[in-house]
């Protein structure tokens, strides 16, 4: 069974809590830069146990009374239709299903930034696309010497010319649909503008990980690492916070802090900041309640990531130092393949057939594989020997009639083009789905689905 780790509710009361304590003490204006993904957080609840995938949005949602969305995107990423890689949508669309997931929530979005806007045509186009579906939008300028040329940054030809975002609320969410997309600068650019027009507002920094309370070589900060791998992401002990409090923090982007400090000092004659660490408002950490289940956890996850890596680098998509990278992060969180069953289960699977096999870990600890066949992909027979064996089926039984396979092949392979005429684990639960009509048995081992959640 799956052990927990880490308390939700604990979580959203005391974030929402830190969050509002940060508004305060910049005198009720709030830009807080928030990093990662604020929907469908997966990474966090593998590694989290108990952590809800939705809970970052499910915390600013206690506060949308307070809260408004300021939306960032490179007029750059626009104009090479940069896709997310997690979705397979571009950039801009995917602002575009932010702001209706958003205001889904109940949350209030106040407007979109375009960055690094040149001209470019493409971002034109999509301005005005937003203004017609009645979306403000403001656009920043490159700035030449940013980010070393303070001075010149900090004043009327810097900052100075981007557009004043107008805003409502005391709390503005500044995000965006990936990284490098000009979330720091939006805040910065918003800090100097409010400072000429008298308002005194704050800066921070919301990231989930590296979880900055816990030690540097804890399997849960090992497992951003390996997240990260392909950006050479590192995590160190934040310089600035032990030489200021004598205190161990874990942090990155250490490098930029510097130029961040002056800017402050810049802007307001000091900075309210002594630490990258000062700046984040992350609870995260004071929400783990069981240590070895999150570690556990953390682990199975670097071995996931190093899989995913090995077939990202089969595609051509990854270099060898990754592969190596997350080897080194296997060892220093004391994990390897070896420590998942379903590992050795299904290599053994795979060498009895001659074809990819695939294994799964129940939650009472039994391990059930499946194999490749004319009918069904490896997955697919595995997810149906799963369902029989928590229904307490024979494994013999056949719970899709080959007539109904049949049609779905022929579909798929005559008309739809694809040479691969086996059934994919969404096109099974589909058959399975209309076998459960006349079928009772079948539609008691769909009921089972749920059981599979978290193996």
């Amino acid at each position: 069974m799956l052990r927990l780790g880490f308390d939700n509710e604990k979580y959203l009361q005391m974030q929402s809590k830190r969050i509002k304590e940060r508004i305060s003490q910049f005198g009720g204006k709030l830009y807080l830069e928030f990093g990662g993904k604020l929907f469908d957080d997966y990474h966090a609840s593998r590694v989290l146990p108990g952590f809800k995938p939705d809970s970052k949005i499910n915390m600013l949602v206690q506060l949308k009374d307070d809260a408004e969305i300021v939306l960032v995107i490179s007029a750059g990423d626009i104009e090479k239709n940069k896709v997310r890689g997690d979705l397979g949508i571009t950039y801009d669309a995917d602002v575009l299903r932010l702001i209706d997931a958003f205001r889904g929530y109940g949350l209030y979005v106040g407007s979109v930034v375009l960055t690094q806007f040149s001209g470019q045509a493409s971002a034109v186009a999509y301005e005005k696309k937003l203004e017609g579906l009645g979306i403000r939008v403001y656009k920043h300028y490159p700035i030449e010497g940013y980010p070393a040329n303070i001075p010149h940054i900090v004043s009327e030809d810097g900052f100075g010319k981007n557009d004043y975002i107008e805003t409502e609320r005391s709390l503005v969410v500044i995000t965006a649909p990936g990284p490098g997309s000009g979330k720091m600068a939006t805040c910065l650019s918003q800090l100097y503008h409010e400072n000429k027009r008298g308002v005194k507002a704050g800066y921070a920094k919301f990231e989930t990980f590296p979880i900055w309370n816990i030690p540097l070589r804890h399997p849960v900060n090992l497992a951003y690492e390996a997240a990260t791998a392909d950006l050479n992401d590192v995590n160190m002990i934040d310089p600035f916070h032990l030489e200021a409090y004598g205190e161990t923090t874990i942090n990155y982007n250490r490098d930029v802090f510097p130029v961040l400090n002056a800017m402050f000092e810049q802007i307001y004659g000091e900075s309210p900041y002594k630490s990258p660490t000062d700046m984040g408002v992350n609870m995260v950490g004071n929400c783990i309640f069981d240590d070895e289940a999150v570690c556990q956890a953390a682990r199975t996850e670097i071995v996931r990531r190093y899989y995913k890596a090995l077939c990202d680098h089969r595609k051509g998509l990854l270099a060898d130092d990754v592969i190596y990278k997350l080897e080194l992060l296997m060892k220093q969180a004391g994990t390897s393949i070896a420590d998942r069953t379903v590992v050795a289960a299904a290599n053994r699977r795979a060498e009895e057939t001659g074809d990819p096999a695939v294994a799964i870990e129940l939650p009472d600890g039994t391990i059930v594989t499946g194999k490749t066949s004319a009918l069904l992909g490896a997955s697919s027979a595995m997810l149906l020997n799963a369902l029989k064996k928590l229904a307490g089926i024979a494994k013999e039984v056949k719970l899709i009639a080959p007539e109904i396979i049949e049609p779905i092949q022929k579909l798929k392979v005559g008309h739809l083009g694809n040479r691969n005429p086996r059934l994919h684990t969404d096109e099974v639960l589909i058959a399975l789905s209309i076998c459960a009509v006349n079928d009772l048995k079948v539609l008691a081992i769909l009921v089972g689905l749920a059981n599979l959640k978290c193996c």
